[in-house]
């Protein structure tokens, strides 16, 4: 298969860092000089294609093996490579003052993303959104003001904002990050006023767990009608109030958010 007949296929950091780590070791034997290794590694870092890649180590060794696989399947979507797209970002700020702004659903963000609040209210979520790059900054600015900063499960944040009669603030959680995952850098200040980070899965997401634990139970009543349990016996009682137990778990979660989401659209509607 000749490069003009490869499928233009997205490349990704790995991709590059490869083609990096061969242009350093030609450098090392001698095969480049100074200046043709900076014009290749700058081209490596710009590429966003296995096309564009390809030629930059046409004529070096590679190794035991090619520096791009030109025949990978394609990144399935949704997954943390694929949202990790390069480029410019589609949205560089948000102010509210005295109102509100929202940056959600799909889209992108930018290596430098500045949010300002002044007596209003800004939602920057992350949980649908691609990035610009694997390393992105928000500034929060509040005063007398909120800005909520939602990411999904996952991805590594690290919260560096001060809070001066407000507070800068990061909920706990326990779920480990992805190494695959982007690395989010909140920064910024909040002057009585809040900036709030925290995790939050995607509707999908949740969706989908739900459906899951409906199906759980649904095999749950399934097995005990085969096996003809008693209505008395422990286990079977046991089993009805976990049932019951995790609907009510499930009603109350619907409910808090109903309730958010009502608070979100007035806040966002006055």
């Amino acid at each position: 298969m000749t490069d003009d007949e490869l499928p233009d296929l997205r490349a990704s950091d790995a991709d590059r860092e490869r083609v990096a780590e061969i242009l350093r070791d030609a450098l090392a034997e001698g095969r480049l000089d100074m200046e043709e290794f900076e014009e290749r590694l700058d081209a490596t870092y710009k590429a966003r294609t296995y096309g564009e890649l390809t030629p930059i180590t046409r004529d070096l060794p590679t190794g035991p093996g090619p520096a791009v696989n030109l025949f990978k399947e394609p990144v399935v979507d949704g997954s943390w490579a694929s949202r990790i797209t390069g480029g410019e970002g589609s949205s560089t700020w948000g102010v509210a003052v005295m109102a509100g702004f929202q940056r959600k659903g799909r889209w992108t963000v930018p290596k430098r993303f500045t949010g300002f609040a002044f007596w209003g209210g800004g939602e920057i979520d992350l949980r649908e959104a691609n990035f610009a790059d694997r390393e992105v900054e928000i500034t929060c600015v509040a005063i007398m003001g909120g800005i909520e900063v939602i990411v999904p499960p996952g991805v590594e944040v690290v919260v560096r904002g001060l809070g001066i009669m407000g507070g800068f603030d990061e909920r706990a959680h326990e779920e480990p990050d992805d190494p695959h995952a982007p690395r989010v850098i909140v920064t910024g200040l909040a002057l009585m006023g809040g900036v709030e980070v925290y995790r939050k899965l995607p509707r999908a997401e949740r969706q989908r767990l739900k459906e899951e634990r409906r199906l759980e139970r649904l095999e749950r009543k399934n097995a005990r009608r085969e096996l003809g349990s008693s209505r008395h016996d422990p286990l079977d009682l046991h089993d009805v109030h976990r049932d019951a137990m995790d609907q009510v778990r499930e009603a109350m979660e619907e409910h808090r958010e109903l309730r958010r989401e009502r608070r979100e659209r007035r806040r966002y509607e006055d």
